[in-house]
């Protein structure tokens, strides 16, 4: 009797020996890549990871864009993966405040990615540490048609003041100078985040999104001010509020239009409108207050370790593994966006090519307002941000406002 209790422990424990083995390897990653592009270039990824760590069992949740954004809140704390993407920067905050995400600075630090992705790295930082690993991102900036600058004698603008002088030249040619459709709002966040990050800084910019600065404050009012040396004299596409940011695009595409701050997705509307590279120009939105570093918007896709994970060590694996200069250049070859590892290859294609020297060199990347911002903050921001581009007289009750709103939102 004995015996047979013994031996049957023994294939007991065998059993669960194999068991145990049989998962120790599984590594279990959350995703909302399910669009065509990001699907087929996760899918190479994962192939390339498994050829490296072939002892590693990948299993890939998908989901889809929208719906995870809920799902992430609740997996995090009832079933966490072992890896999840989501962005950076105040949208990566509460989870890290949370304690839902791991501290992986030990793989920034043994991979040397505090230099390789070092343009991002402010963006993925909070007390000190690192919350995930950076995979991809794309530009803002000016796009402008350089055969209109041409006709008109117009250097590219690296300051403000050249900026505005480039427009009361433009507009005297009989040009409008700046394309814009706000009727979503959203591209007046655009506008709001460079404006900041070039008059008070990316730290004061950060600070504001995340409700720690009073929208009454004297250095917010300053960057309304500066904003209406634009706005004043008319320099914005007329009645662009009844205009998304496609239907902006012709004005732009035909000539009437000189410039256009936008994301590098745009660059394929302009060229299917009948424009050829030759006449489309990239250019860094300019310097305002001398000295402020220059910072960008940038909005970046992550991947985080949870912190209830069950397999880190083949966790950290894949986050050194995706932060590689190689795999960012595979990757977003197939995204049709940049990599972030400044050793990646550069892109072929001069927007994508002008976008990576720029960022590679950038001071930090900011998210974009509606991404740093919480969506009720958010959506009362454009809201002001536009009602100021049709009214600028408005601007102190507009402020106002927002102030109440955040009063609210982060109280």
């Amino acid at each position: 009797m004995k015996f047979k209790t013994a031996g049957l422990l023994a294939a007991m424990a065998t059993a669960l020996g194999l068991a145990t083995s049989a998962f120790a390897g599984t590594l279990v990653i959350n995703t909302d890549m399910s669009d065509p592009a990001p699907k087929a270039a996760f899918e190479k990824v994962i192939e390339g990871f498994k050829a490296k760590h072939p002892d590693v069992e990948v299993k890939w949740n998908e989901f889809d864009h929208e719906g995870y954004k809920t799902s992430i809140r609740n997996f995090l704390t009832a079933d966490p993966p072992d890896v999840a993407a989501w962005y950076a920067g105040n949208r990566m905050a509460p989870f890290v405040n949370a304690g839902l995400f791991e501290d992986v600075t030990d793989v920034w630090t043994a991979n040397g990615l505090d230099e390789q992705l070092k343009s991002a790295a402010s963006s993925m930082t909070i007390d000190g540490k690192k919350w995930g690993v950076p995979y991809t991102y794309y530009q803002w900036g000016i796009y402008y048609r350089v055969d209109i600058f041409e006709k008109n004698g117009i250097a590219v603008p690296k300051t403000w003041a050249e900026l505005v002088a480039a427009c009361a030249k433009l507009k005297e040619a009989g040009v409008q100078p700046i394309a814009i459709g706000s009727k979503a709002l959203w591209p007046t966040g655009g506008w709001f985040d460079y404006m900041n990050l070039r008059v008070n800084g990316y730290e004061f910019h950060m600070d504001l999104t995340a409700g720690k600065v009073p929208y009454t404050d004297p250095k917010v009012k300053a960057v309304f001010d500066t904003w209406g040396e634009l706005v004043k004299p008319g320099y914005f596409l007329e009645n662009h509020a009844a205009y998304d940011w496609q239907e902006a695009v012709p004005f732009f595409v035909n000539g009437e239009a000189a410039m256009y701050l936008m994301g590098n997705f745009a660059v394929d509307l302009f060229l299917k409108g009948g424009l050829k590279p030759e006449q489309i120009g990239f250019m860094q939105f300019p310097e305002i207050t001398p000295g402020i570093p220059m910072a960008e918007d940038a909005p970046t896709d992550t991947l985080h370790i949870p912190a209830g994970a069950k397999n880190k060590e083949d966790a950290r694996k894949f986050l050194a593994y995706v932060a590689s200069a190689e795999v960012q250049t595979e990757w977003n070859k197939t995204l049709g966006q940049l990599p972030v590892n400044s050793g990646a290859t550069r892109p072929d294609d001069k927007f994508l090519s002008a976008g990576f020297e720029m960022l590679s060199k950038a001071y930090a990347l900011a998210q974009f307002y509606d991404r740093d911002a919480p969506a009720e903050m958010a959506k009362a921001g454009m809201e002001g941000f536009q009602e100021f581009m049709v009214k600028p007289d408005n601007q102190d009750k507009i402020l106002e406002r927002l102030e109440k709103v955040r009063a609210k939102v982060y109280q």
